[in-house]
């Protein structure tokens, strides 16, 4: 992988950790609503910065499906607003080429940012793994060379209006992306960032997504990782404030910056450590890779209180899914004894990727951008999560856990999961098809 990627960063103090959370559900009555609070946190981030602005977000656009908010353009009009008002700020927007189709259509909201004077940085997948070799190997002899051009394409856009040509097609198998979700701006005399599971994407607005805002040197441990995205890329950050050297940190609450592969590695060091007894709660959108299948069945035998959230798989911006992979994983870890739940989703997608362990010792949280799938756990994907070790009183544990228990329970007039028995899937093609879309990176997740 290019230098300063697979990043487990120091340990850093914990400094105002807040944990945030965008919930949808199905009232008594039937009807979906929702409460949202992270990119209201973002905004209210960029809105008071007077130095810099570090974005990086993988979907970008205003592509496909019914919106409940239109992030995208609300997003831009909030980065140009504060630039207006703060000439001298800069602002470094970093993003996948998923929001112009590889390079077959125009992106609006990146055109308009560039015309006020934003920084731009589109990254090159190219110097990633291969994400899916066996197409990226003859797409490589083929077509890349051929590279993009936006406008004057005629064959149909996959992720909404628009048409592109058939380069953007031949790229998209690749599979390769930068999948982070990530802010920094400077707060006051220091600095402050968010890593989110949230896209600001106007068809992904009604999703379920968490967040961990907080302060301090971490957050310039996010900025050295986005610049070296922006080496790889073809576009070296300058002047870029540097994290100071790590030093000892307070034992209560600490929390640290994982990129890519460091990510798996945390992931399945928490589960490990979970003890008989201890708690580990786990909610995420797609749940495939065998290192976390594995950890989690053993520590369901270890006596683990072990809970499993999972999305259905089952929506895809106004198209249906088949329910791979985490229908044929549930059924793998009920099998096993753990308790699984699906998320009661009505169009929009449970979204989450979290990891919470409250243990003797106190509890962990990982939260981030990061599937818990090979692709995005074993450096193909670019990737950012951060984990906090804090006592189970910290507030940002206990706003976690309370978020996860309503997801789990449900409330009086909230509904926002079912039982395991709504989506079980026995189907032994589509097990197959896991087992082998997960091995061989031939699928999207």
């Amino acid at each position: 992988m290019p230098a300063g990627l697979g990043v487990e960063g120091p340990w850093r103090p914990a400094i105002d950790a807040a944990f945030l959370a965008d919930e949808t559900w199905v009232d008594a009555q039937g009807v979906r609503a929702s409460r949202q609070a992270i990119f209201d946190a973002a905004f209210a981030m960029v809105a008071q910065a007077q130095r810099l602005v570090v974005l990086d977000m993988f979907l970008f656009n205003d592509f496909g499906g019914s919106a409940l908010r239109p992030l995208s353009g609300e997003l831009t009009d909030v980065l140009i607003a504060r630039k207006a008002v703060v000439p001298d700020l800069r602002i470094v927007v970093v993003t996948d080429p998923i929001n112009t189709v590889y390079g077959g259509l125009h992106a609006p909201q990146l055109e308009r940012l560039r015309a006020a004077g934003a920084e731009v940085v589109i990254t090159d997948l190219s110097v990633l793994r291969a994400s899916n070799p066996l197409w990226s190997g003859p797409w490589t002899l083929c077509c890349a060379w051929l590279g993009n051009t936006a406008g004057g394409g005629w064959l149909p856009n996959p992720f909404g209006a628009g048409e592109i040509g058939l380069r953007s097609w031949l790229a998209l198998p690749n599979f390769r992306a930068n999948h982070r979700k990530t802010l920094v701006v400077d707060h006051g005399d220091g600095w402050q960032a968010l890593v989110t599971s949230a896209n600001p994407h106007d068809a992904s607005s009604a999703h379920g997504n968490i967040a961990l805002r907080f302060d301090g040197d971490a957050a310039l441990d996010l900025v050295a990782s986005e610049a070296a995205v922006a080496a790889f890329s073809g576009t070296p950050l300058a002047e870029l404030p540097a994290a100071p050297a790590a030093s000892a940190v307070p034992a209560d609450a600490r929390l640290r910056i994982l990129t890519e592969g460091a990510i798996g590695r945390a992931l399945v060091r928490s589960i490990a450590a979970a003890r008989a007894g201890e708690a580990l709660d786990v909610a995420v959108f797609y749940l495939a890779d065998r290192d976390v299948v594995t950890a989690l069945k053993e520590a369901q035998s270890r006596g683990v209180v072990l809970r499993v959230l999972l999305d259905p798989n089952e929506d895809a911006f106004g198209r249906k899914k088949n329910g791979v992979p985490n229908r044929q994983v549930a059924r793998e870890l009920l099998g096993a004894g753990v308790a699984v739940r699906w998320c009661d989703t009505h169009g929009e997608q449970c979204h989450a990727k979290l990891l919470l362990h409250r243990g003797a010792n106190g509890a962990a949280l990982i939260v981030g951008s990061a599937n818990f799938t090979r692709r995005n756990l074993d450096d193909l994907n670019l990737e950012t999560s951060v984990e906090l070790a804090a006592p189970a009183g910290h507030a940002a544990i206990v706003e976690a856990t309370h978020w996860f228990e309503r997801q789990w329970h449900n409330e009086p007039d909230r509904r926002f999961s079912v039982g395991h028995e709504r989506y079980a899937d026995d189907a032994v093609l589509r097990r197959l098809w896991y087992r082998v879309g997960e091995a061989f990176g031939l699928s999207t997740w």
